[in-house]
């Protein structure tokens, strides 16, 4: 009898803390809300991969997803008559299973091309990189969707063209260098199924390029190459492959970027994701639309209160005008809780933090005059 109770009791245990897709969440009216996610060979699993897939995004309820792998398009237009909330595109030149999901009722397109298309880039991109030009609460955005050639064996040969990290280090590359030709003062989205480590050494890393720009680029979700496997986009491997970049621009505006851990919202787990939706999860970034980060009530960075660099790796040197009555600089998690305070000088125009001590992430500096708060800076960890 006593087993029976403990048995009922663990029942309803689970029973209480079980979730389903209806649970999952992540986009709000407030923020721009983008998804990356490699949908595997789209459907994979015939009418229930639609019907999943459909329930994922309306769940999510995010303002734009950009998808790759979208293999029958037939079946893609039918789940699109099952979201009225969204809208799709994916057409191509050469159709390579790239497509976006956005809300119109929220995102306004300028414009969606292809770029690299001509056979000289082929090598690189075997499935040419797809921009979105669009409009969001009156401010512009663009987002360039990828999907880069997968495989290798993690060495960088880049003497060899035909090897895999070659053609992701050229295309890297390539991107960065469309962007800052056209593209140098906007907000900008790189992001898609990249197929390699961001976290690799320099001397294999076909991010190194990107990495090396830190006054200008971030990938977003850096922290999460860079941690547990847990989170990770690609569990079956396990590693990392899906990444979202962006430009500097955008740096104070990131409020959250995850990898959506929908398996965990199924009652199969990961058999049941990954026989019926895909083998990569999807990854997901928040961005503040307004001058502030919500959580942190966090300024535009003031003239007379900057760092350098940013994001940086263990030491930052603050700058700020002589004129300004600062006599101290603390640094906030991003739980509030101070963990560094700097004393500065009389007379003196820069400082330095050594964040030798300090874990991957987001950090916030407040500039202060006696009690009161100057100036706040966004600081951003990546080790």
């Amino acid at each position: 009898m006593k087993h029976i109770i403990i048995i009922c009791l663990l029942i309803n245990c689970l029973s209480l803390t079980a979730q389903n897709i209806d649970d999952l969440s992540f986009g709000t009216e407030s923020t721009l809300d983008i998804v990356t996610w490699n949908i595997e060979y789209f459907p994979k699993n015939g009418q229930a991969t639609v019907n999943y897939v459909i329930d994922i995004i309306e769940a999510l309820d995010v303002d734009v997803l950009a998808i790759q792998e979208v293999e029958n398009i037939n079946d893609f237009e039918q789940m699109m008559d099952g979201l009225s909330a969204y809208n799709s595109y994916l057409e191509s030149v050469w159709f390579a299973g790239l497509a976006y999901i956005f809300k119109p009722d929220v995102i306004q397109i300028n414009s969606i091309y292809e770029i690299y298309t001509t056979s000289e880039y082929w090598s690189y991109f075997p499935r040419s990189p797809m921009v979105m030009d669009l409009n969001f609460m009156d401010q512009r955005y663009i987002i360039i969707n990828n999907h880069f050639k997968c495989c290798g064996n993690g060495i960088l040969n880049i003497n060899n063209t035909n090897d895999e990290e070659t053609r992701r280090y050229f295309a890297s590359n390539l991107l960065k260098e469309y962007v800052d030709t056209h593209f140098s003062d906007e907000n900008v989205i790189v992001l898609g199924d990249l197929n390699d480590n961001l976290a690799d050494i320099p001397q294999n890393n076909v991010f190194q390029m990107i990495l090396d720009d830190s006054e200008n680029y971030l990938f977003a979700d850096y922290e999460i190459a860079a941690g547990n496997s847990s989170e990770w986009s690609f569990p079956t491997w396990p590693s990392h492959l899906d990444h979202i970049l962006i430009t500097n621009e955008l740096f104070d505006k990131m409020e959250d970027i995850q990898t959506i851990k929908v398996d965990e919202y199924l009652t199969g787990g990961w058999m049941e994701y990954d026989g019926n939706i895909s083998d990569h999860r999807p990854v997901a970034l928040k961005l503040a639309v307004d001058d502030n980060l919500n959580v942190a009530k966090v300024d535009k960075p003031k003239k007379y209160f900057s760092n350098y660099p940013n994001p940086f790796n263990s030491e930052t040197v603050f700058s700020f005008s002589r004129r300004t009555s600062s006599n101290k600089i603390e640094v906030y998690n991003m739980n509030s809780q101070k963990i560094a305070s700097l004393n500065i000088p009389k007379g003196q125009s820069s400082i330095s933090l050594n964040a030798e001590g300090f874990s991957n992430g987001i950090y916030i500096a407040k500039l202060l005059s006696g009690t009161n708060v100057i100036a706040t800076r966004k600081l951003i960890i990546m080790k």
